[in-house]
């Protein structure tokens, strides 16, 4: 028999948990969950909260951020990205914290020429220090419909998803003196902006305006995570028993290290651990042994 000690002590230890964290899932509400950054009339909430739409044109872009801070958790959102000649625009969607020595894990988008494909670029900054990119083609068209991407950040690794598919892994190697974020809560925020000298083919094609206004669509935000409380160092507490927490401790199973393979190896154009030139005298010490 389960002896009446053993449902105290998980008693204890749940109600423990519950006190440290409040791990919430959002289904996201845009009215409730995000608050508008900058771009004035070009940041619009539609559908009674469920569909958000950017735009740019050549005066501004616009922008958002989670209400919430999150110190952990996972983190969804769906995008329909512009359509044609999208050339010199970034779209993103990404956390970060605030300050000089902040953390950051991006997805960004980097517009192109009309029948050219869009760029996904990653990059993940800890204590203030970035410089980690990889990008990827994508195997679909993302502005004809939408498509999810996310974002699980757990003390052990940061897992890149699009549709679930697993596309980039960084693994806490702290042990190997690597900074890893993991210490500064952090917000959702979204943007689009005009980066032309940079963003497609090296700044060499620049945003055609007759073409403005620019829009990218968002919806489904889901934020499942450790919510910070305001003015406290720590996590809140309430309500979570039954959200699900797998990405507290989420990695890859053999059918995840297969997919990442995949798109590794047939859509991946950059990786800074494989630019020699970037590094002549040796690549950073996070990119030795690592597979992914």
């Amino acid at each position: 028999m389960i002896s009446l000690a053993f449902f105290k002590a998980s008693f204890l230890l749940q109600f423990t948990i519950i006190a440290s964290f409040l791990l919430a899932a959002y289904a996201g509400n845009f009215y409730q969950d995000v608050a508008q950054t900058f771009g004035d009339q070009r940041f619009k909430i539609l559908e009674g909260g469920q569909l958000l739409t950017l735009s740019l044109d050549k005066t501004s872009g616009s922008g958002f951020q989670s209400k919430n801070e999150y110190l952990f958790g996972r983190f969804d959102m769906q995008l329909k990205l512009i359509p044609g000649n999208s050339a010199g625009t970034v779209a993103t969607f990404y956390l970060s914290s605030q300050g000089q020595g902040h953390d950051e894990i991006d997805f960004e988008f980097l517009g192109n020429s009309s029948g050219q494909p869009y760029t996904v670029h990653t990059n993940v900054y800890a204590q203030g220090k970035g410089g980690r990119e990889q990008r990827f083609r994508l195997w679909f068209d993302p502005t004809t419909s939408f498509h999810t991407y996310s974002i699980v950040w757990n003390p052990q690794r940061i897992i890149f998803l699009v549709d679930n598919i697993p596309i980039r892994v960084f693994n806490n190697q702290e042990s190997n003196g690597v900074p890893y974020p993991k210490n500064q809560a952090m917000r959702v925020y979204c943007s689009l902006w005009n980066a032309d000298d940079w963003a497609t083919q090296g700044g060499l094609v620049k945003t055609d305006w007759t073409l403005a206004p620019f829009t990218v669509s968002y919806r489904n935000f889901n934020a499942n995570g450790c919510v910070k409380v305001p003015g406290s160092s720590a996590c809140g507490s309430t309500n979570s028993l039954n959200n699900d927490q797998a990405w507290q401790t989420q990695g890859l199973d053999a059918k995840g290290r297969n997919r990442i393979r995949w798109v590794q190896q047939k859509f991946m154009i950059y990786n800074y651990c494989s630019d020699a030139t970037r590094f002549p005298q040796g690549f950073p010490s996070e990119c030795r042994g690592s597979r992914f």
